[in-house]
This record gives structure tokens, sequence and C-alpha cells, in this order.
């Protein structure tokens, strides 16, 4: 659940900074590092899942920590490009959050490992 309000927080954030027109990724040393770690911690996330819906939603994830850490590095990056980028930062965060939640309320199968009781 908590994975679920993040994405939907980093979706309306995306959605406000393109409304407000502020493009820019910022390029200091602090944001850079936490892109890269948050990059890395999703990598790892995606291996240690097992339901295909929280594998494609780690992927998604990763997806979006390697474009912050991509444009965070990349400060000649063009304003259309960055643009660009918002734009897909903002497509990201959306499908990640319509996952995030399809992964928390979607009907799955029942573990099949442990005992089995039968009446």
């Amino acid at each position: 659940m908590l994975v679920t309000i993040a994405c939907a927080y980093f979706t309306y954030r995306s959605f406000v900074a393109i409304r407000e027109r502020e493009f820019a990724w910022q390029h200091n040393w602090w944001d850079t590092l936490t892109w890269l770690v948050w990059t890395a911690l999703a990598a790892g996330a995606i291996s240690e899942v097992r339901c295909w819906r929280e594998r494609v939603l780690f992927a998604l994830l990763f997806l979006q920590f390697l474009l912050g850490s991509i444009f965070s590095i990349w400060t000649s990056a063009s304003f259309n490009l960055s643009l660009e980028g918002r734009w897909f930062s903002l497509l990201l965060w959306m499908l990640a959050t319509t996952l995030s939640i399809l992964a928390l309320f979607g009907g799955g199968r029942k573990s099949t490992t442990g005992p089995q009781v039968r009446s």
C-alpha cells in the first residue's frame, strides 16, 4: 500500500512540475546519489518478487529512477529533451501507480506452498 501511495504522490508531483512549467532537473550530487541508490534498489527488487505484476511494477520504477539518474547527471540536456523527459516521467509514474493498485487489489492465486489441509 505504501508503494501505491508513493507512486500516486510522485505522479501528482510530476503533473504539478509540468503544469508549473518546471522542466529542469536537479543537478546536485545529493539528488544524483539519491536517484542512483533508488535505481539499484529497484533493480534488486525485481529479482526478489515472484508476482508478475510486482516484477513489472519494479521494472517501471527502475526505468523511472534510471531516467531521473540520467537527467540528474546530464547537465547539458536541451530544453526540449528535458521537457520530453518530464512527460515520460509522468507517464512512468502513472503506469506505476496503476500497476501498484492492480497488484494491491488484483486477485491473485493463493500460495501453494506450505501444508495442505483437507477436510
